[in-house]
């Protein structure tokens, strides 16, 4: 049943869970939190941004963070 009053915009970004403040401020939550070299290396498990595009930007950074701790 769809009650339209979902916080949750579509599409998703893949394995990130997204959430829509009731401000109407987007966050992205990692389903699978960073390991502690990664997290050291400065990728940020929760993120926000004012659109879904900037936000999809503010994630990608963080996994290219998490890739660049494991190199």
């Amino acid at each position: 049943m769809d009650d339209g009053k979902s916080t949750t915009p579509e599409p998703v970004i893949s394995g990130w869970r997204i959430i829509l403040s009731d401000r109407g401020r987007l966050w992205a939550s990692r389903v699978v939190p960073f390991t502690d070299a990664e997290f050291d290396a400065g990728a940020a498990r929760t993120v926000d941004a004012d659109t879904l595009d900037a936000l999809r930007a503010e994630v990608e950074r963080q996994e290219s963070t998490a890739r660049q701790a494991l190199s």
